[in-house]
């Protein structure tokens, strides 16, 4: 892992029943990354799970090192976050 979780993106992802495995893929290759608040970046990509597609968020601190992902969620309004440029 090239980042930090911190306990809160723990909680979230646990409870938000997203997968380790989610998160290290998109930080590793995220579709889009676009600005956040307070200097942060949102990483997001797509996943297929049930048969649905949602959208995975990591709200990333990347000044630190190694960067941190502060939370994480995933929403099936991917229109609402998707860049279309």
């Amino acid at each position: 892992m090239d980042f930090v979780l911190t306990d809160h993106a723990k909680k979230e992802a646990q409870r938000r029943q997203i997968p380790l495995e989610w998160i290290e893929s998109t930080f590793a290759k995220p579709e889009q990354v676009a600005a956040g608040t307070n200097r942060r970046k949102v990483l997001q990509s797509r996943v297929v799970a049930d048969g649905k597609t949602y959208l995975v968020r990591l709200i990333v601190e990347d000044w630190h090192h190694p960067p941190v992902v502060v939370t994480v969620y995933r929403t099936s309004k991917i229109e609402k976050y998707w860049s279309k440029t």
